[in-house]
């Protein structure tokens, strides 16, 4: 598949008093043109930080220090053209880039809608910034968008205050401004955290129509396995600010390489188990941010550690099967 987005070595780091915290230390992965990418991992080991990074949504304390982020043109393939590295590309470019070519659906709604704009002033805002049309033809674009996500009465609603609506309206009028320019990439933060079953249900089949009908790749960043399982068709693995697994959905959670997926896959209930059988949970917990494994990251936690091997080497990405993967279990078989 021809990458869309292209992440290498990317590393952002939050430079605060008590030292140097490695947020994002080293992630590449690639997110396939028209596909959906999960990445999924447990809380704290980054995902979110990488999604800001790509767009340059990070803040001070935070700080991207190296890296590249390379966002290929649709017809790169026949012109040759290069490819554009947003951690290299000027302001007035990256807001180009943000909305038209990448859209970002954030993690909590309330946190990223102004609350004192109404719906339809915000949606107008970003149509109106990326492309030459009046007032009237952005709001149209607006109540479009809010129909399409599924928002009844939209022409009602476009007035209405992010306060107004529900957690389920406000997550699908957040897709609707991401979606007003018709972005290549959608970055979706956990866009179903703290939605009933329900609604998260909606607003996964939404993102998979819009998918369809308009030909965006999708990142989507989740905790949950069985969301990744239910859209992804590539997924890519985060422990402790890197990738440690990537490959097609299919054999990434059927067949995983590394320890630390086998543990997340063991870890999920499955339909029919018993009450008596308990959940089997991840061993340990991930470390505190300043006091980082030496060696492989997942050492400490991992059933298969090698005593001289895995404390004191840190493990190189290989391919193995359809997948890559940073593990010395597979290091020691391409060799």
């Amino acid at each position: 598949m021809q990458p869309l987005l292209e992440v290498r070595s990317l590393r952002t780091h939050f430079e605060l008093g008590d030292g140097v915290v490695k947020a994002v230390d080293g992630v590449s992965l690639t997110v396939p043109r028209g596909r959906t990418l999960a990445v999924v991992g447990e809380s704290g080991c980054g995902k979110s930080v990488t999604a800001r990074s790509i767009l340059r949504l990070v803040e001070k304390p935070a700080r991207i220090v190296g890296g590249e982020i390379l966002l290929y043109d649709d017809d790169a393939g026949a012109s040759g053209a290069e490819p554009l590295d947003l951690l290299a590309a000027k302001d007035k470019r990256l807001r180009q880039v943000r909305w038209a070519d990448i859209a970002m659906v954030f993690q909590e709604p309330m946190a990223s809608l102004s609350l004192v704009h109404t719906i339809g002033d915000q949606i107008v805002e970003a149509v109106r910034l990326h492309e030459n049309v009046g007032k009237q033809a952005a709001r149209e674009r607006a109540i479009e968008m809010l129909d399409r996500v599924g928002i009844p009465d939209p022409k009602r609603r476009v007035d209405s205050y992010p306060f107004e609506l529900s957690g389920g309206m406000r997550q699908r009028a957040m897709i609707a401004m991401a979606l007003s320019c018709r972005p290549r990439l959608l970055i979706a933060d956990e866009p179903t955290t703290a939605l009933d079953v329900t609604t998260q249900a909606q607003i996964l089949d939404l993102l998979q129509d819009l998918q369809q009908e308009l030909g965006m790749a999708i990142m989507l960043i989740t905790h949950d396995l069985g969301v990744a399982a239910q859209v992804a068709d590539e997924v890519a693995v985060m422990y402790l600010g890197e990738v440690v697994e990537q490959g097609p959905a299919s054999a990434v959670l059927r067949k995983p390489k590394h320890p630390y997926t086998q543990a997340l896959v063991r870890s999920v209930p499955r339909l029919g188990q018993s009450q008596q059988d308990r959940l089997v949970a991840v061993r340990g917990t991930v470390p505190p941010p300043y006091e980082r494994p030496s060696g492989c990251r997942f050492h400490p936690r991992c059933d298969a550690f090698m005593a001289g091997k895995c404390d004191t080497t840190v493990p190189a990405r290989v391919r193995s099967d359809e997948i890559d993967v940073a593990c010395l279990l597979y290091g020691e078989e391409q060799s």
